[in-house]
């Protein structure tokens, strides 16, 4: 099943210490062409990471959900997710493993980073030089070389662009979510399915340059650029926002398009280790 969905939901991601975290945002987009919607979080502080899960799995019909992190580590480029370390060799038993070692509150995966994993992870010039850290996916690799700007490895823990935290977090909520939801490519694609995003490449398939949207303008241009009506009073959102409203209406744009389920890279062995970012070719 591709595409024939009633629900298309966008989580812009944390992997923040703490229980609960203003940076996380969720947008849902309906069928047809009404403007994606914010959801409230059940808290002024913010949505807990273990909140957006339990809302997920509450969810009715048929729904596809993104997430903003990286589902798994580079493992193609040196055949192991984490050299020298015994880890398991397919992404969902890599969350579960994730998931063992790390007991931080709300998901965090930190504890996971600083015990024995730690010399994977650049977390500054104590460690050496950044450069022999940066190991990147195939699809990451694939976005880079098509022009689309340049994509952040698992391994770089330190500065605003950093996704380790929020993929690590994001790797024991897959766990969890995989007993109700399809996680693809490791699982092909079902009624409740759930796929990686990158706000970057979603925002360029809205016809721009993939830059951060901060203005009315510049979002009902993004949206305009997906088929989406416009979203009403958009005074005073932050980028976490508007990424996740446009990259809700890109996901409903894309997901009956079959080439996206079927990228020309995507391999099997790919697709069993390292995932792919949905709407990436």
């Amino acid at each position: 099943m591709t595409g024939n969905y009633d629900a298309f939901v966008a989580i812009d991601w944390s992997g923040a210490k703490g229980v609960r975290h203003r940076n996380i945002a969720v947008a849902v987009a309906g069928r047809g062409t009404a403007a994606p919607m914010l959801v409230q979080p059940p808290s002024p502080a913010g949505w807990a990471r273990g909140e957006v899960a339990a809302w997920l799995e509450t969810q009715p019909g048929r729904v596809l959900a993104g997430f903003d992190f990286s589902f798994a580590p580079p493992f193609v480029e040196r055949g192991a997710y984490l050299p020298g370390l015994a880890a398991p060799e397919n992404g969902p038993d890599f969350w579960s493993h994730v998931d063992t070692l790390s007991d931080d509150p709300d998901y965090g995966a930190a504890s996971f980073m600083a015990g024995a994993a730690r010399p994977h992870f650049w977390m500054g010039a104590a460690d050496g030089p950044k450069a022999d850290f940066l190991h990147f996916r195939v699809c990451e690799a694939r976005f880079n070389e098509g022009g689309g700007g340049k994509a952040s490895t698992v391994f770089d823990c330190v500065g605003a662009a950093q996704v380790a935290k929020a993929s690590f977090a994001g790797m024991r909520v897959l766990h969890r979510l995989r007993q109700s939801y399809a996680i693809w490519p490791f699982d092909p694609p079902g009624e409740r399915t759930v796929v990686e995003i990158y706000g970057r490449a979603m925002l360029r398939h809205a016809g721009g340059r993939g830059l951060k949207i901060r203005d009315q303008a510049a979002l009902d241009a993004a949206l305009a650029g997906l088929g989406s009506a416009s979203f009403p009073h958009a005074g005073g959102l932050n980028d976490n926002q508007t990424d996740a409203i446009v990259t809700a209406a890109a996901l409903r744009r894309l997901a009956p398009e079959p080439g996206w389920w079927a990228p020309g890279g995507l391999t099997p062995q790919i697709a069993r280790t390292e995932g792919w970012t949905f709407g990436i070719a």
